[in-house]
């Protein structure tokens, strides 16, 4: 029996919580791995691995790390700050509802926002599926044949959409029309966009000013953003004429009600699904949609996931058509795309199963029914209520009373839009009550009630009705019982395998731990309610959080300033250089459009520097993974009188730090360049090395890798870019203008999931965030030692270290036993992990990031899981094995293949169960190896139709 008396204070160890909720090995495991590799400490490994040239000399020093408590307590007090209005602000931010339901099992889940992008299809079948069902809604809703996967926001898919009709269409013009009824971002991002090509922006009223054959495209806002709806079909006629593309923003919810744009005859839709379910939360995360002709289908930017069938012929989903990637494009991409807002696209799509294409229309009936009534009242009190027709939003010009009328309405609890110095927009949702309007019309000088106001009369234009069906498939008709939704979202959760089951080991993507002390704020009203463009002295707590998170981040990276307005890291790239085109303009240098950036570089710097009106120019790598810094002289010499930039990944893409950084940007700035440092690899510098020391002038920060925003199944994400003082005139503007230079519809992005890396930092404290670099590079050394003499580490450094991850190369085993990459990953998948990178930056390899967050146990199973894997490979090589018939080449096994007649030369048990692979918790992945090739030849994006199920059921 204990006796508590023998028990003392000195015997207690209190937990570490600041080390230990994010950094994964206890001090004893991290002694045993240092024995492993060979060093005696941590620093000394440390010492061997970071070049003394580039550390910092100084800590980070911001006070002590914060408990769970005291963080929670202090965004309490932060979110307090903000003021919840409601905002009928309009704009393409809405109030929506989301179902408790999606809320709980879903956005708070950490199986659906730890789960990384679907490149591994047969552990992603869950997210694979909430995403055909999202294509699949985007198509009935806008009446054309494909859609992607999602986009970052509205304005962001607007520019893509003119793109693509720009590389589409068979007019020469240079010219696009935009409708001048677009929302003022959606313009911003128009103008940003074209001008980097040389595209002209025209700007005017669709129905007088839009002269065809002088463009090569056309965007329509539908309904537009001061409440018209207009039948866009004799314009769009008129474009196809003339050999141009049509494009309409579309509001899905009021697709419910209206024509489709496809029945217009558009040719590309865009948009934004925010208010089916996804909260405003200061701007993002929101998922864009697109749609278009079935003819524009190796155009369109993003990913699409497509049916294909697996090993056994069974019905399974993938991304298809990932040659339009720009990992593969480079700088011939005509998008630097690639992430999603898979997460939000979930979401969206879980809201239109849950009510269904009767829950739909009836939503959008009531939203519109209680604008017609807010404006009936208007109308009592002797305003012209403009448009005539409309759908949520309608227009007051009041004069010299805007002012007044906003303070009016701002004192009733309600934020209205101001259009220029005397209009009002009043824009309505699913959220406004009774008491709003009583509220609108109280500001606007009246005294009714809703119970006074007759039943309003349908204010939408009749030939505008929509007379089509949608969202016709059965699981937009399921059972809507809240147990039936619950085990649908259930189900597919258990199909993934996301990092609440086990380690996913991707190289350049740091899939570390997401706390949940961390997530927790996401979902509280006081951030999730937040409208982008309400009144700053109603976002206070925003902006105090956004402000001490910029100022941690410029004593993290030695930068002068950030821009948080990027939602995405190849959206970061194509910011700050951007900001360097902007630079070098005001400073006579606009002839600068040279762009050097090494062979190894991730495919979205080539891309994103193409879309920035660049030329790249390729620098050759050498052997050991560094750049060829001869090669890099003699181009920057070469190219000196229109050197831009450079853009370098630091460390390198190949996992090591490079000694000659230094050099590099000193070369750069000799002829008049400046230096890009990708961010991607912070993770691996954040309390020991300075991108802004080392002379580097812009970076972008992962704030979904380093950061600990968890990536949400291939989104959301956050791309802040930080620049030196120089730098600052040039940074993004803000969208709201209308002007270009913004890059992101809100000013602050993705604003709602700032608090997750504001927290990170908080409970951290600087030297936690030092030791998680520490250990992030310890793990990755660990996991090359244990590795050692079963598979080549591909670079490494002078001393023989990685940095925060290496790279495995598997190529040896292709050319001895026939074993490829693929067949090493798929078999990952039987040892119950996702596998590393495949084939990036050195196809044939794997590279393996283990981040901080892993345990050693957990590490010791990825590590024994691949020593068997080289086991199986060497049996085949001596012959022990079939070359052609083994559990690599057959891998992945599912439950199925644990019944029926086994004609295998090896038993179930070695099939299924390899070192690794838990016994009780073994992840069964839903279906076996996918056939990639079925499923591009047979491009098939939407839900299957009701046939197919019932040739199942036969």
């Amino acid at each position: 029996m204990t006796r508590y008396a023998d028990f003392t204070f000195t015997d207690y160890q209190p937990y570490d919580f600041a080390n230990r909720r994010h950094i994964g090995p206890s001090p004893d495991e991290m002694a045993a791995m240092l024995k492993v590799i060979g060093y005696p400490s941590l620093d000394a490994m440390i010492d061997d691995t970071v070049p003394a040239s580039i550390r910092v000399k100084a800590p980070l020093a911001w006070g002590a790390a914060l408990t769970e408590r005291e963080a929670l307590d202090l965004m309490r007090e932060t979110a307090n700050r903000n003021k919840r209005l409601t905002s009928l602000i309009g704009q393409g931010y809405h109030g929506t509802i989301t179902p408790p339901v999606i809320q709980r099992n879903i956005l708070e889940n950490p199986a659906w926002y730890t789960a990384y992008t679907p490149y591994q299809p047969e552990i992603s079948q869950g997210r694979l599926e909430a995403l055909l069902n999202y294509q699949t809604m985007v198509c009935d809703l806008t009446g054309l044949d494909i859609s992607n996967a999602s986009l970052l926001d509205e304005a962001t898919a607007a520019a893509e959409a003119m793109a693509m009709a720009q590389r589409s269409a068979k007019s020469k013009a240079l010219t696009f029309f935009v409708d001048q009824n677009c929302h003022p971002q959606t313009i911003a991002l128009l103008k940003t966009r074209a001008e980097p090509f040389g595209w002209a922006i025209k700007v005017g009223d669709p129905l007088k000013d839009l002269m065809p054959g002088a463009v090569f495209g056309a965007i329509f806002q539908y309904p537009g953003t001061h409440g018209h709806v207009h039948d866009f079909t004799p314009q769009i006629e008129a474009l196809h004429q003339a050999q141009a593309l049509a494009v309409v923003a579309a509001d899905p919810l009021a697709l419910a009600l209206l024509k489709s744009p496809g029945e217009m005859g558009a040719d590309i839709a865009i948009g934004s699904t925010q208010r089916f379910g996804v909260p405003m939360g200061f701007g993002g995360p929101h998922a864009a949609y697109m749609a278009a002709k079935d003819a524009l289908k190796r155009s369109m930017p993003g990913r699409i996931v497509g049916v294909s069938v697996d090993a056994r012929g069974n019905r399974a989903y993938r991304l298809s058509l990932q040659t339009r990637e720009q990992h593969i494009r480079r700088e011939k991409a005509t998008s630097n795309i690639c992430t999603a807002q898979v997460l939000l696209a979930v979401m969206a799509s879980m809201y239109a199963v849950f009510h269904g294409p009767k829950g739909l229309k009836a939503i959008a009936q009531s939203v519109h029914q209680k604008t017609v009534r807010l404006a009936e009242g208007l109308e009592k009190l002797g305003l012209k209520v403009e448009p005539e027709t409309f759908f949520d939003t309608i227009t007051v010009d009041v004069g010299g009373l805007q002012k007044v009328i906003l303070k009016a309405a701002v004192a009733e609890g309600v934020n209205l839009r101001a259009i220029g110095d005397t209009k009002i927009g009043i824009t309505l949702d699913e959220r406004t009550r009774p008491w709003a309007l009583e509220a609108v019309w109280r500001a606007f000088g009246g005294d009714m009630t809703v119970d006074e106001a007759k039943t309003p009369e349908w204010r939408l234009p009749e030939k505008n009705m929509r007379k089509t069906e949608y969202l016709t498939h059965p699981i937009f008709h399921m059972n809507r019982a809240e147990s039936e939704m619950t085990r649908y979202i259930r189900r597919l959760a258990d199909r993934d395998l996301a990092l609440d089951r086990a380690m996913i080991p991707l190289g350049s993507c740091t899939m570390k731990l997401n706390a949940t002390a961390e997530m927790l704020p996401i979902t509280w009203p006081e951030f999730s309610e937040i409208h982008p463009f309400a009144p700053d002295d109603q976002t206070e707590g925003y902006r105090a959080l956004i402000a001490d998170l910029e100022d941690k981040l410029c004593q993290i990276t030695g930068y002068d300033a950030f821009s948080m307005q990027p939602n995405s890291g190849a959206q970061g790239e194509y910011a700050g250089l951007l900001t360097i085109r902007a630079y070098h303009k005001a400073s006579g240098g606009a002839h600068r459009h040279i762009c050097l950036i090494p062979t190894s570089a991730h495919g979205t710097n080539p891309a994103s520097a193409q879309m920035a009106g660049m030329t790249v120019v390729p620098v050759s790598v050498l052997e050991n993974g560094d750049i060829d810094i001869a090669d890099f002289r003699a181009k920057a010499e070469e190219h000196a009188e229109n050197l831009s930039c450079t853009m370098i990944t630091y460390p390198s893409t190949h996992g090591v730090f490079e000694e000659t950084v230094r050099e590099i940007c000193d070369i750069t700035h000799k002829q008049g360049g400046q230096v890009y440092l990708d961010g991607a690899n912070m993770n691996a510098m954040v309390g020991l090395s300075r991108p802004g020391d080392i002379g580097s002038d812009v970076s972008h920060l992962n704030l979904h890798k380093t950061f600990a925003i968890p990536h949400g199944g291939g989104g959301p994400g956050m791309g802040p870019i930080g620049v030196k003082s120089h730098l600052i005139p040039f940074l993004p503007t803000d969208p709201r203008t209308g002007e270009a230079g913004a890059v992101s519809a809100a000013p602050y992005a993705s604003g709602s999931i700032l608090p997750i890396s504001w927290s990170y930092c908080l409970m951290m404290g600087g030297e936690g965030l030092t030791q998680a670099t520490k250990v992030a590079i310890l793990n990755a050394n660990y996991i090359a030692a244990r590795l050692k003499g079963a598979y080549d580490v591909l670079y490494k450094s002078a001393k023989g270290r990685v940095a925060h991850e290496c790279i495995l190369d598997t190529r040896p085993l292709a050319a001895s036993a026939g074993v490829t990459v693929d067949d090493v990953a798929k078999r990952l998948i039987d040892c119950g992990f996702h596998a590393p990178t495949m084939s990036w930056p050195v196809a044939g390899t794997l590279m393996v990031e283990p981040t901080e967050s892993e345990t050693k146990a957990e590490i010791d199973r990825f590590c024994d899981a691949m020593l068997a894997i080289r086991a199986e490979a060497q049996a085949i090589e001596d012959g022990t094995m079939d070359k052609l018939n083994n559990p690599l080449k057959n891998a992945p096994h599912t439950v199925e293949d644990l019944v029926g007649e086994w004609d295998r030369p090896y038993s179930r048990e070695q099939g299924c169960f390899p070192p690794g692979a838990f016994r009780v918790d073994k992840y069964w992945p839903p279906v076996n190896r996918i056939d990639n090739v079925y499923g591009d030849r047979n491009l098939f994006c939407i839900c299957p139709p009701v046939e197919d199920y019932k040739e199942a059921a036969e």
